[in-house]
């Protein structure tokens, strides 16, 4: 498309962009005050509903804030993209929280700055390839070291490893994602390497993160409490020790769900359509950190996978009389 037709086309097609978006948060904002009335969930899951997020985390960490205590109104995501399509973004148009997003394509940084919400909202946007060895320096510099509102972790990789590493922050609520084809037995993750891509991981494109199991252990060593996942399996919520108390009568099951995402692909990069066990073998023989023991493994070593006691979600882990 020649430069001046590009530029055309987006003159006319921003004002519909925008008022799309001001729908979605009007949608949101009515959405919210429908999840601040309930005052129990069964699960978390069940309060979720997506503005700008992709899995129902917008209604997941709405209903948190509105049960949570003294929260910084203050955010941290990385792993964003353009930021279309993010857990923190409604927070900043809802909540008018000041937010930190970070990726590593300074292209998809560009277009954030580019947006008419970057203006209006007191948000800082930077382009880093984020790895243990940098991510506090980052967060240092960035100016949001110490208390923090929320922290969301994407990046499809080092996710247990650089979360680990995270110092310089102490965020009330954690959203990590997680890998659910590594099944919910064992604490294992992808073996740290510093530039790690999920691309080039595996052509599966479901070699990368870590189980549930391990994102629960580094969360109990980190001084947070595992609270469940969205319903499609994607995402882990966490909760600091120190303010659970304020959800315990509140959450009747802490549970994890069934993975339904079917994003694997074959050699030549496209679709397979996976799910289920069936994913987990085609990276069964992949090398895997135990985290417990810190011993390389893997999915094969650890037992067979189509066993029935392999699972891949939808697991009662905690119970909490209401």
């Amino acid at each position: 498309m020649r430069p001046f037709i590009s530029q055309m086309y987006k003159k006319m097609i921003e004002p519909f962009i925008r008022q799309h978006e001001k729908s979605l948060i009007l949608n949101g904002k009515i959405l919210s005050d429908c999840n601040r009335l309930k005052r129990t969930v069964n699960r978390i899951s069940d309060a979720e509903f997506s503005v700008f997020s992709q899995w129902g985390e917008d209604g997941i960490i709405n209903w948190l804030l509105s049960n949570l205590p003294d929260i910084s109104p203050s955010f941290i995501e990385f792993g964003v993209e353009d930021y279309t399509e993010a857990n923190t973004r409604f927070l900043l148009h809802q909540n008018h929280w000041k937010g930190f997003v970070i990726d590593g394509s300074p292209r998809n940084i560009a277009r954030i700055r580019g947006k008419d919400f970057f203006w209006r909202h007191h948000l800082k946007a930077e382009s880093h390839f984020i790895n243990v060895e940098n991510i506090n320096s980052i967060i240092e510099d960035g100016g949001f070291a110490g208390d923090l509102g929320v922290l969301s972790i994407d990046i499809d990789g080092n996710d247990y490893w650089v979360w680990r590493a995270i110092e310089a922050v102490n965020p009330a609520i954690v959203i990590i994602e997680y890998n659910a084809v590594f099944g919910d037995q064992f604490a294992v993750t992808v073996p740290y390497e510093r530039d790690f891509e999920r691309n080039r991981g595996h052509y599966s494109n479901l070699y990368f993160g870590a189980s549930l199991p391990a994102l629960r252990s580094l969360g109990r060593q980190k001084g947070y409490t595992f609270i469940g996942t969205t319903k499609s399996g994607v995402n882990a919520f966490f909760v600091r020790d120190d303010i659970f108390s304020s959800l315990r009568n509140k959450i009747s099951c802490i549970c994890s769900h069934v993975s339904s995402v079917r994003e694997s692909r074959n050699e030549k990069g496209q679709l397979s359509f996976f799910s289920g066990v069936d994913r987990a073998s085609v990276v069964s023989r992949l090398k895997l950190v135990d985290v417990d023991s810190s011993e390389v493994t893997s999915l094969i070593e650890l037992g067979d996978i189509y066993s029935p006691e392999w699972k891949m979600g939808d697991v009662r882990l905690e119970h909490f009389e209401l």
